[in-house]
């Protein structure tokens, strides 16, 4: 089984990728340090509930989305 914190982080590497945004923009975005988007995106942080609804606005998108990925690539829809 695939790590949660593992693939949160990739979904939100996506998900800035596809926004063509450097993690040190999205760190200004979502009013956060640029190596907290680091840990973040190789798995080593666990988000609180606040951070994915900042970071979700930061990439111009909703924290349901990033949910339904992340039970998608978890194997749990």
């Amino acid at each position: 089984m695939k790590k949660p914190n593992a693939s949160f982080g990739q979904i939100i590497a996506d998900l800035r990728l596809a926004a063509g945004l450097s993690q040190e923009e999205l760190a200004e975005r979502a009013n956060i340090h640029r190596t907290y988007v680091s840990q973040i995106e190789r798995g080593l942080k666990s988000p609180t509930l606040v951070m994915i609804f900042r970071l979700a606005k930061a990439l111009g998108t909703i924290p349901s989305k990033i949910f339904k990925q992340l039970e998608s690539d978890l194997g749990m829809s």
